[in-house]
């Protein structure tokens, strides 16, 4: 990816994303986004950026397969996270979903994945240790919880669905406190300037509202001249 536009995306909250594509399709009616609340582990920290690496797993009860088997698709995991395109973000549907109870994502396994050169991790599973992951590695996940259960890697490299939104392997990922959004590949070569587009109509409508309105005529005119910014 080319490096000012991931910096750029960086600096940028999911909403705005959402908006910028919709910008540069020139349309409304995107919809490749998260669904309902997920729960940010930094959300203070700027949103994650990367390609996806995608993995399923289940908790709620040990794996059937034997031990070794259970050992080796664990290590192909990390492998293929590893191995990846960067920057890139683990991507890890639950099966157990709604009722997750194994929290992959404590202390231990996002410093291993920030190692491996992950830049964050999306679930619809559960996160731990809140407070002690590593600063840098942002996670977004399905919810929060104390325990890891019978945590195993079932699947590595196959679609996969994290709160509505189906993601593969090598889709642009961006996600922050309000979710996460696969970025079409078409739109990323406009991608910076839809962005710059987006924050010019805003600025139409937000800087005489944060002056302060007189009037509601004043408000009117100001509200015209956003609408037809975006024409």
């Amino acid at each position: 990816m080319n490096p000012t536009l991931l910096e750029l995306l960086r600096g940028c909250d999911t909403p705005t994303v959402c908006n910028a594509i919709e910008v540069a399709q020139g349309k409304r009616g995107f919809n490749a986004f998260t669904r309902g609340t997920m729960l940010a582990s930094a959300p203070a920290e700027p949103p994650m950026v990367g390609y996806a690496v995608t993995a399923q797993l289940r908790a709620r009860a040990p794996s059937m397969d034997p031990p070794e088997s259970v050992r080796a698709r664990r290590m192909a995991y990390y492998k293929a996270m590893y191995d990846a395109p960067k920057p890139s973000v683990a991507v890890v549907e639950d099966l157990d979903y709604p009722d997750c109870i194994g929290a992959y994502w404590g202390e231990v396994n996002t410093t291993v994945h920030k190692a491996l050169g992950l830049s964050g991790a999306l679930t619809n599973g559960v996160m731990r240790d809140l407070g002690d992951l590593p600063e840098g590695f942002p996670v977004v996940a399905g919810s929060v919880g104390p325990s890891h259960g019978f945590v195993h890697v079932v699947t590595v490299g196959e679609p996969v669905t994290i709160f509505g939104l189906a993601i593969s392997t090598g889709d642009l990922v961006h996600a922050d406190r309000h979710g996460a959004v696969v970025i079409p590949p078409e739109v990323v070569p406009d991608l910076a300037a839809c962005i710059g587009k987006l924050r010019g109509f805003e600025d139409v409508i937000l800087a005489p509202m944060r002056a302060r309105v007189e009037s509601f005529a004043e408000f009117e005119e100001a509200w015209r001249r956003f609408e037809a910014s975006r024409t």
